[in-house]
């Protein structure tokens, strides 16, 4: 789909650099790199969750009984 190749990655990293500075460049990638993790760790627990409720909805049901 996209062909990023090491001359479009060196023009954004340069780009980054002049905007946030050599000082807040790796400020903003720890703070990506922990936003990325919190979502893959979401996605993962409403994966297990969805698979959870999926496989007790498949199990017949006991009705109640009233003595």
């Amino acid at each position: 789909m996209f062909n990023v190749g090491p001359g479009e990655i060196a023009i954004v990293f340069g780009l980054a650099l002049l905007i946030f500075g050599p000082k807040k460049l790796p400020e903003l990638g720890k703070a990506l790199g922990q936003g990325i993790g919190n979502f893959k760790r979401s996605l993962t627990e409403a994966q297990s969750e969805m698979a959870t409720a999926i496989k007790d909805s498949d199990k017949p049901e006991e009705k109640s009984k009233i003595s």
